[in-house]
């Protein structure tokens, strides 16, 4: 998968508040970035706790469900949207299907 874009996540755990997320992010964007998921059944058999909220949009757990990570993925040409990457108050003020 590609992802677009890691600058996203780096300027999050960059964040002092955040650091502690970084180690679990690389380890996402590692294994996200191997992957060749062709639907969400896939992806679900290798993050069984991410929630698939419709429209091509899911939602990871990271950092042991500190933080949420929401993600647009168009599996035909393999490619991964970061939309945005929050705790969950800020998580809970978002639209995960629409952001």
């Amino acid at each position: 998968m590609r992802i677009i874009a890691f600058k996203t996540l780096r300027d999050f755990f960059e964040k002092s508040e955040y650091s502690d997320s970084e180690v679990s992010l690389r380890a996402w964007y590692h294994e996200a970035k191997l992957a060749t998921w062709k639907n969400s059944n896939e992806l679900k058999r290798q993050f069984k706790n991410a929630s698939i909220v419709g429209d091509g949009r899911v939602v990871f757990n990271i950092k042991g469900n500190d933080y949420r990570l929401v993600v647009a993925i168009d599996y035909e040409f393999q490619v991964i949207f970061i939309r945005f990457i929050g705790t969950h108050k800020q998580y809970d003020k978002i639209n995960s299907k629409t952001i």
